[in-house]
């Protein structure tokens, strides 16, 4: 597995501000692109596959061979339908799936409710859902539905939440990094239970600049208690793997 950053020029619509999307001719395997925030894209031969475009992320535009979208839970820097719209415009048979409070929030768009322990594919990927609540941020805050997606047996993204997916050895992680419900210890205790191969962190826009480098070095660290390796993505690199 090797760190892929973006081509020169980067190979996107013109019009696009989709960060690092490389031509799916020139990729082997499965590409996982990191974009601002909770934002994910990854390809699959010449298939994308979105999880998460909301707020913080920058518009994702100029997006096509969109297939699926996966939308972990309600909160909009998540999702929002002006995200959502953007790609079903260009791709109007590709899927929403989340859980039932994304059916609810989301009404103006049909969206396939997954739950806990269902699997299903959206060619080309094989798409297993884990947990069901978001993390608590507060007594006062309500908790909302929240899953976590593994993607073909390799990338695993828990949404809000340290949901560990029973049974399953995970080979990359997308680590939660700052959030109102988070504290450091809590995301390295995750990334110790899981003990992924490899690990990067997202959901740290909310962070300042040292504060991402504090606890990227805690991330990485536990990462490498179990032999993995830690990338520090930043918006618009790619792993493949």
């Amino acid at each position: 597995m090797t760190l892929a950053l973006p081509p020169s020029p980067p190979a996107i619509p013109p019009e696009g501000t989709v960060r690092g999307l490389a031509r799916a001719s020139k990729v082997a395997g499965m590409r996982v692109t990191k974009q601002e925030h909770a934002a994910l894209i990854i390809q699959s031969a010449d298939k994308v596959l979105v999880i998460d475009p909301g707020a913080f992320t920058t518009a994702l535009v100029g997006l096509n061979n969109v297939v699926a979208i996966v939308v972990t839970h309600e909160h909009s820097d998540h999702w929002t339908a002006e995200q959502l719209a953007r790609i079903i415009d260009r791709n109007p048979d590709a899927i929403i799936y989340g859980p039932p409070g994304v059916v609810e929030a989301a009404s103006d768009f049909h969206v396939v409710v997954v739950e806990d322990g269902d699997t299903l594919v959206a060619e080309p990927f094989t798409l297993r859902f884990f947990g069901e609540k978001h993390a608590v941020i507060h007594s006062s805050v309500p908790v909302v539905d929240n899953v976590g997606v593994l993607v073909d047996d390799t990338l695993y993204y828990p949404g809000d939440s340290f949901t560990i997916p029973e049974g399953v050895e995970v080979d990359t992680l997308a680590v939660p990094l700052g959030a109102p419900w988070l504290k450091i210890g809590d995301s390295m205790d995750f990334v110790l239970a899981v003990n992924p191969r490899r690990a990067f962190a997202v959901h740290e826009m909310t962070l300042s600049t040292a504060g991402k480098s504090i606890g990227r070095d805690r991330l990485k660290w536990a990462t490498e208690q179990g032999g993995g390796e830690f990338f520090s993505l930043e918006p618009g690199e790619s792993l493949d793997l």
